[in-house]
């Protein structure tokens, strides 16, 4: 077995603290790396908080993870000794249903294998994310970090990254499109990155003008004020795509009424109450709306290969791991731009 240190939520009450377990001994095709960053989600509160419910303790959240490799199995062919690598929020699927054989290991039918609060698959072993020292991972698992990319920059896209970039591409939102970005935090402020690199032109919408400033420089072309009516009205019919990155309960029609005919907008935050949608803020001009849940393992190695092309990273906050429960305290009042990552050295 392999030892490992890191920091652990005991129950749903009681703060995070430090935890040491053992990692499965590295098999054939198994890559083991050592955690350099590791970002913080707001799913990890939640789940640490058992917000969600089921949550199994003890819990090492974590699932926007860049490592460095320390050994590969016999079988391993795609990695060395020394590579930076990254694991996101999956380590395993049942890899035969349709959706895992097109590359998309998210929709399992199974219900793919999460990086942690999870069982493995062969095992039923509780799985233990980043906030860790180490890692041991199936090589199908495991991304290449482009060389050009900081690695504490680039820990958020293993979620954060690869959950706005993957409707972006499903729904081929290219050069010339109106995109609208809703909310401005962890999530849309990757979004807005990946929009603008794709060349479309991007408004943001945000409930207050605070944000405004930081939209422009992070590429926005406008920022809306979702409260401004006539800003509002003045765009309606306007957008061909929508990515809604709010996980509170808010107007979803005022959004869509935004979108031109065959426009669409997707939810990518997840509000704990339903969303109203009124038959006709989509009947009148064909519009429609959906979810989109992270990405596979393929879609997220090429979100990485384009972020190393255009040199895309995650604004982030870099803290030790004793300031993980002062974190989250400041990530539930919205107290962070817009990511926080773990330096794992701080564990030693």
């Amino acid at each position: 077995m392999v030892p490992a240190r890191g920091y652990a939520a005991p129950d749903a009450r009681s703060p995070l603290a430090p935890f040491q377990f053992e990692r499965r001994e590295p098999g054939p095709n198994d890559v083991q790396l050592d955690v350099l960053f590791c970002g913080i989600c707001h799913s990890d509160l939640h789940q640490a908080r058992n917000e969600w419910g089921g949550s199994i303790f003890p819990m090492v959240p974590g699932h926007e993870i860049v490592g460095r490799v320390t050994r590969v199995g016999a079988q391993v062919s795609r990695f060395k000794v020394g590579d930076t690598v990254g694991v996101g929020c999956m380590v395993d699927s049942c890899r035969t249903c349709p959706s895992c054989k097109d590359g998309l290991e998210q929709y399992c039918d199974q219900t793919a294998v999460y990086t942690y609060n999870a069982r493995e698959k062969d095992s039923r072993q509780p799985t233990y994310g980043g906030y860790s020292s180490v890692l041991v991972v199936d090589q199908d698992f495991v991304l290449r970090v482009p060389d050009n990319l900081d690695p504490a920059k680039a820990a958020p896209l293993l979620c954060a990254g690869v959950t706005t970039f993957s409707p972006l591409k499903h729904w081929n939102v290219r050069a010339g499109q109106r995109v609208g970005v809703v909310g401005l935090g962890g999530l849309g402020h990757m979004a807005v990155k990946f929009a603008r690199a794709l060349d479309t032109h991007v408004t943001v919408f945000s409930s207050t003008d605070k944000k405004t400033q930081d939209a422009l420089r992070l590429g926005a072309h406008e920022v809306v004020v979702s409260s401004n009516e006539a800003a509002m009205k003045a765009r309606e019919n306007t957008l061909d795509f929508i990515i809604d990155t709010v996980s509170a309960k808010h107007d979803l029609n005022a959004y869509l009424r935004l979108l031109r005919r065959d426009g669409h907008l997707v939810l990518v935050g997840a509000p704990e109450k339903p969303l109203d949608v009124a038959a006709f803020s989509l009947i009148p001009k064909r519009r429609s709306f959906s979810g989109s849940n992270i990405g596979g393992v393929r879609e997220t190695q090429e979100m990485l290969d384009f972020c190393g092309k255009h040199e895309v990273t995650s604004d982030v906050e870099v803290i030790p791991i004793q300031q993980v429960n002062e974190a989250y305290t400041r990530l539930l009042n919205g107290d962070v731009k817009y990511r926080f990552v773990i330096d794992m050295k701080s564990l030693k």
